[in-house]
């Protein structure tokens, strides 16, 4: 069984795309390209599925046209609209730090050189020029820049990313209240 700290969203299939089971697939990581993994998992029904890729072809920057094996018609593909794609792990740790995106990094442990556990990493916000790790510290959420100069060290296999901020961008009184 797959449990969900073994997977990250890759992103989501939206429709069938013609009567031979293909879909359109939106992505925010295209790690599914530059690995060896032969599959992607859906979450169907509370459960993550694994999926084969027969093949698939890049209609933009940001979409590929995907067909899962076993899929053969519109209507098996109907049943995969809106659903979230997710990638192993597993198959995603043989790739190296800086190719990796940020959404990787969902469910990581962020521990500051200065004060410790901050919390652990519950979204990533890239709707603007500045991206933000959405942190759960408590019952409060920490914004923190996902900036490379602010990143002291990963860890892939432990799932903790170490980072030095800047003074003041934490205060002694928000980290000690949690």
């Amino acid at each position: 069984m797959i449990r969900k700290e073994e997977v990250y969203k890759i992103g989501i299939f939206n429709k069938p795309h013609g009567v031979h089971g293909e879909l359109l697939f939106t992505f925010t990581d295209d790690i599914f390209d530059r690995t060896e993994s032969e599959y992607v998992v859906c979450l169907l029904d509370g459960i993550f599925v694994p999926f084969f890729i027969e093949e698939y072809r890049f209609r933009s920057d940001t979409s590929v046209l995907m067909k899962l094996e076993e899929v053969n018609s519109e209507n098996q593909a109907r049943m995969f609209t809106n659903i979230d794609v997710y990638f192993p792990v597993k198959h995603a740790g043989e790739i190296e730090p800086e190719e990796l995106t940020w959404n990787f990094f969902i469910g990581f442990r962020v521990e500051e050189v200065h004060h410790g556990y901050l919390g652990d990493i519950e979204e990533v916000d890239t709707s603007t020029v500045n991206t933000l790790f959405i942190v759960s510290h408590g019952e409060e959420e920490l914004l923190i820049p996902a900036q490379e100069e602010f990143i002291a060290g990963i860890d892939q296999k432990h799932k903790v990313i170490t980072v030095s901020l800047p003074e003041g961008l934490l205060t002694l009184d928000e980290i000690e209240e949690a």
